[in-house]
């Protein structure tokens, strides 16, 4: 059987909860279609993914990898394109902030998503799930993790397909700061969808 690695993030910043955490952590073990999803759910740290990640790809040898993360305030699906070779934003979960430093000195300045982008989004649409292609994964921790699992595999000129996937609020965040949120279970269900496309 073929194998899916599934990450997600812990709560961070304001958010006191993740749902991409909780996706994560039902779908760990699942077999969706052909494939054994392996699920894990990474600290927002910066001195921490870089390594999370390739290890982990070095140890589940996956087919694919598909990196979630929380977009609080977006009200779609969005389907990252690109990383950018940057860090910088807000503090992360051990206090670092970063200042625009690149993630990889020696690397590529962006590192397009391998998944089958346009194809996700028309399946997401076709079970009425609200989706879109984006052109920036930001300069957080999303975009790091995938980034990062983008350069190890082209580096290592490995066949796997990898990209990121950004989810709303679920709506315990929502009601807690207002902003759009969706039910755990729909967010968990357009992750399935994903996967199912794949």
């Amino acid at each position: 059987m073929k194998k899916i690695l599934l990450t997600g993030f812990e709560p961070f910043l304001k958010f006191r909860s993740n749902p991409t955490e909780a996706a994560v952590n039902e779908l760990d073990g699942q077999e969706i279609g052909e494939y054994l999803i392996t699920g894990k759910v990474y600290p927002v740290v910066f001195d921490e993914i870089n390594a999370l990640i390739t290890n982990d790809i070095k140890e589940e040898q996956p087919d694919v990898v598909v990196c979630l993360g929380l977009a609080g305030g977006r009200h779609t699906i969005d389907i990252e394109r690109i990383a950018i070779n940057c860090v910088d934003g807000r503090p992360d979960n051990d206090g670092f902030n970063p200042d625009g430093e690149k993630i990889d000195a020696a690397g590529p300045d962006g590192l397009f998503s391998t998944l089958p982008i346009k194809d996700l989004e028309a399946a997401l649409k076709e079970r009425e799930i609200p989706a879109r292609i984006s052109n920036s994964a930001g300069t957080y921790l999303c975009n790091n993790v995938m980034y990062s699992a983008l350069s190890y595999i082209q580096t290592n000129q490995l066949d796997i397909r990898a990209g990121f996937i950004h989810v709303p609020a679920h709506h315990e965040i929502g009601t807690e700061l207002d902003v759009p949120s969706w039910s755990q279970e729909d967010i968990t269900q357009a992750v399935r969808t994903i996967i199912e496309k794949i």
